[in-house]
This record gives structure tokens, sequence and C-alpha cells, in this order.
């Protein structure tokens, strides 16, 4: 049976507006796909290094105007729920352990054989003298749970594409910083820079990602400076010196009981 010709220009329109709607939803998906959410892009930077397990080498350096120190650790962590830290270097410090598990964080001394329960307040405090507070070394708040996270757009850091973020802390979050700007590599999704704020919006440390290579099977900011604002000639540097995504770890490494055997 054939169509009259009013009939045929309708299905022609109605063929148009299909196609029309079609390209349109494809268009927005594939926009939405190659954009993902400033939550999105924190959750995929902070799981560089929070997947099933890591186990991590690391020196680090503490500058101050006067003098210079250097340390060693081991880092075990997995997942978000657990990390061991292990001070390997210099001697005086050697064999000092901190465990986090839960919220929860516990801090082996070996010269007083005594295991410390850090209470929320010290959280905020500097961590074995750099320029990192004992909540950035255990991580005991999330980025991506802890704040709401806002895409301000992007911009070049370090040679690097990335999306910069507004991080700011949720009212009944128990966290240290008021606020952080992050900028984040578009492609490997590797933190660049980041700046930490207190509750009154004043600028406290800026991260910088340095020497970015292939770790682990990851690519990542192998060094990591952290230099505090209005104190001259004062930093922290961090350097891997190994990272393992693969080896498994237990659950029963993560005790109290280990702090004291963990080599």
């Amino acid at each position: 049976m054939r169509c009259s010709t009013k009939e045929f220009s309708m299905k022609k329109t109605s063929f148009g507006i299909a196609l029309v709607f079609i390209f349109t939803a494809i268009t927005s998906m594939a926009f939405i796909m190659a954009e993902p959410t400033a939550s999105d892009i924190i959750k995929k930077a902070e799981d560089k290094f929070r997947g099933a397990q890591t186990t991590a080498e690391i020196a680090i350096s503490i500058q101050r105007p006067k003098w210079t120190r250097t340390m060693e650790l081991k880092s075990w962590s997995k997942g978000s729920k657990y990390s061991m830290t292990l001070i390997t270097a210099p001697a005086r410090d050697k064999g000092t352990v901190f465990l986090k598990k839960d919220k929860e964080v516990w801090n082996w001394i070996p010269s007083v054989e005594r295991t410390i329960k850090l209470p929320p307040s010290m959280m905020s405090q500097s961590w074995m003298g750099t320029d990192l507070t004992n909540d950035d070394l255990v991580k005991e708040s999330s980025m991506v749970n802890d704040f709401t996270h806002t895409l301000l757009g992007k911009e070049t850091m370090g040679g690097k594409e990335c999306y910069k973020i507004q991080s700011v802390a949720k009212e009944d979050a128990a966290v240290v910083w008021g606020k952080v700007i992050s900028w984040i590599d578009t492609k490997d999704y590797i933190q660049m820079k980041a700046e930490f704020y207190d509750e009154d919006e004043e600028l406290v440390n800026t991260f910088t990602g340095l020497n970015v290579k292939m770790m682990g099977g990851k690519m990542i900011a192998s060094k990591m400076e952290i230099i505090p604002a209005n104190k001259k000639s004062q930093k922290t540097t961090f350097e891997y010196k190994s990272l393992d995504f693969t080896t498994a770890i237990s659950d029963d490494f993560f005790t109290v009981q280990n702090m004291k055997k963990v080599k």
C-alpha cells in the first residue's frame, strides 16, 4: 500500500525529529563521559594510593632555615581502612610505628616501649617534625567523603592539563582543613598541586607533585614537596623509592600487637 504525499512528509518529519533526538542524546552522553564530576576526579586521584593494598619505601627530607633532617620509612596500607608506617632511619627514631585502623590511630615508641592511642585533638599536630599533620600521614579523613567538591575549570600545572577543583569541608566532618584546592592531571589523575587552607580560609600548606613516572604499574608523581605559607626556607620533601600494589596484605597484619614486630 502506497503512502500519500502528506503521510510521507509526516513520516519524514518524524524520522528527522528522531534523528535529532538520538544525536542529542549521544552527544550528551559523550559529554558526560568526557567530563567526570569533581567527586569522580578526586576519587580517581585518591585511588592511586588507596587500592586493594600498597607497600612503599619512602625517603623524607625536612628543611629548615638552620638545619636539614632526613628520614626513611616503610608503609603498608589496605584500602582506606588500614595503614601501618614504620620509621627505619635515623637511628634515634628507628622502630617507631604508626597504625591506623578504621578511625583509630596508635603510635608505638620503642625507646620507652609504649603504645599511645592518638586522640582526635592530636590529628592536626605535626607528624615527626615535618610539614604534614598526623591526619595527612594516616589519612584519617577522606577527601571523597568529608568534603564537597566543585570543578572550577582547567589549568596547566607542571606542564600537564589539570582539572582545578575546590573541596570544602562538610560541617559535620572531623577534618583538619577547611578548604583544599587541587590541580589533578586530566589524563592519569595525578595530583600535581594542592593548596590547603584552615577554617578561616588562610593558606597553610602548598603541595607540589614532581618527577612523574611509572611506579608499581601506575603513573604517579614520585616526589612531593610540601611548603608552608609564610615560612621562608622551610619545606618537606617526600620521595618514593619503591611502590608495590600487588602483594597481598592480610587484615591481621594491621594490629596493635604487630606494631612491635613489623620490620
